[in-house]
């Protein structure tokens, strides 16, 4: 069932177990999952059917720190989310992800890849993906790696016929939740607004927060503050060690073997370290993406290469017409170290047409992304050269320490940690469940809840850990009372 507004929804007479906040790929993972368990739900969309100026407003807020994309650019406010505007790369989290780095503090997961596997088929399902390729080894350090380019699902397209037609799912438009309402131990209610107006409370016997990894932490430190700590008890971590995935350009390169490099369609190849290379350099995890260029123009990137690196030149002279394929540009995407101040936070100046604090988001990068460029980098090209697969010279802003580029992608858009999961009270948010620590029946879905980001794109994740929360929530709404 949809419903263009909360009057609509009310004259229904719908009473929903769950009331789940957002429309993306969280949202509606863990929607279809309550479904399938024949637990009725209902789905609050803050936004429209479709894109419109005043709801994506909402989104606006300053960024404190490095230079980052403007926050009402990053993400989309109305049906399906940032679903909306996702390009399709896939990748889960290897195992190792969830594991502690003990040269990193803060690291590790309390589950481990073994507790979403069960959910990657349905994953597959809802994003639309083919089974992943096994990795290969390419060295004793590197791996190359499957990015499925999936056709990009997006969620208001593909799922709204399907919840539309359900008796058990009710899909609320043009209604965003104010604030939750809770007393420390449990959430009873949230306070509506619906096209623009004041539209009451709704009560459910749980309620997950899926708004995004920005919004669920505003939501929730704005909540937090209006109930007195009432729907965060343990808060010392809300909206703290927030994570991006860095994203530049860093060197150029020749590619010898253009099979061992296994491109795919769009001409690119991936290759991620082992998790001893990673310890034996104190780095982070990250991924080398090599993005193959037409060999007409190599001549000129010969000749500026000869005065900087002579040997890599004598190199190529004597593969030139042989064995060399092709010129290639080398990305760089990194996890980074999950950061106490690397925060969201609630401007203390900015309101939003609601009355609502905008964000105000605290980011810098700092020694460990940095090191993980350089000697990540330097890894590489090193295996690289020893399997005479090529050779790669490291862009001058690299090798030097230069300033971090501003006229490069920067970033993949991907809001990650702020109700990070953990055992921990002063440095989680939720349990290995998903749920608020100290609270009976909240709960919080989405990249928000992730303890560290890997190198990969974030949403199969989201969606494994969703339909794990769904799986989970439809076994426990339907147990009797609410317990803590």
């Amino acid at each position: 069932m949809i419903f263009n507004d909360a009057a609509e929804f009310r004259a229904s007479g719908f009473s929903p177990r769950v009331c789940i906040v957002g429309s993306g790929p969280a949202g509606i993972s863990v929607a279809l999952k309550l479904a399938a368990a024949r637990v009725p739900c209902v789905i609050l969309e803050a936004g429209a059917d479709e894109w419109t100026e005043e709801s994506q407003d909402t989104y606006r807020g300053e960024v404190v720190g490095d230079h980052y994309f403007d926050l009402d650019m990053t993400r989309l406010r109305y049906f399906g989310g940032s679903s909306n505007h996702w390009a399709g790369w896939c990748r889960v989290l290897d195992g190792h992800d969830f594991e502690p780095k003990p040269y990193v503090a803060h690291t590790g997961w309390p589950i481990g890849r073994g507790d979403i596997d069960p959910f990657l088929d349905e994953t597959r399902d809802v994003l639309g993906l083919a089974p992943f390729l096994p990795d290969r080894a390419v060295s004793d350090d590197f791996r190359w790696f499957e990015m499925q380019k999936s056709q990009p699902v997006r969620f208001r397209e593909k799922f709204a016929a399907p919840l539309a037609q359900s008796p058990l799912i009710a899909l609320v438009l043009n209604t965003q939740v104010d604030e939750l309402v809770g007393d420390g131990a449990a959430i009873s209610a949230a306070k509506l607004r619906s096209r623009g107006a004041p539209a009451g409370e709704l009560g459910a016997p749980f309620f997950v927060v899926a708004t995004g990894g920005l919004e669920n932490s505003r939501l929730l430190l704005w909540s937090n503050e209006r109930s007195n700590g009432g729907v965060v008890p343990h808060a010392a971590a809300l909206g703290r060690y927030w994570m991006e995935h860095p994203m530049f350009e860093v060197g150029t390169g020749f590619i010898e073997d253009a099979d061992a490099m296994a491109f795919d369609h769009e001409g690119d190849a991936f290759f991620t370290p082992t998790v001893e290379a990673m310890a034996a350099r104190e780095v982070l995890n990250f991924h080398v993406q090599i993005e193959s260029m037409p060999y007409r123009g190599v001549k000129k990137f010969i000749a500026d290469t000869a005065c900087l690196v002579p040997e890599t030149t004598e190199w190529v002279a004597d593969a030139l017409g042989l064995r060399l394929q092709c010129s290639a540009r080398l990305h760089m995407a990194w996890e980074q170290p999950p950061r106490e101040h690397n925060r969201v936070a609630l401007s203390a100046t900015e309101r939003d047409a609601a009355g609502i604090p905008r964000i105000e988001l605290h980011w810098k990068k700092d020694d460990l992304d940095r090191r993980t460029m350089l000697e990540g980098i330097r890894m590489f090209g090193a295996a690289f050269a020893r399997r005479d697969l090529g050779r790669v010279r490291i862009s001058d802003w690299v090798r030097d320490g230069g300033d971090w580029p501003e006229d490069m992608e920067i970033a993949g858009n991907h809001h990650m940690g702020g109700t990070r999961m953990g055992d921990d009270l002063s440095t989680s948010v939720v349990d290995g469940n998903c749920k608020v620590h100290g609270m009976a029946n909240l709960y919080v879905a989405g990249s928000s809840i992730f303890a560290t980001s890997g190198q990969c794109t974030p949403t199969t994740t989201i969606t494994a850990l969703a339909l794990r929360l769904g799986d989970h929530l439809g076994r426990v709404a339907t147990a009797g009372p609410v317990k803590a």
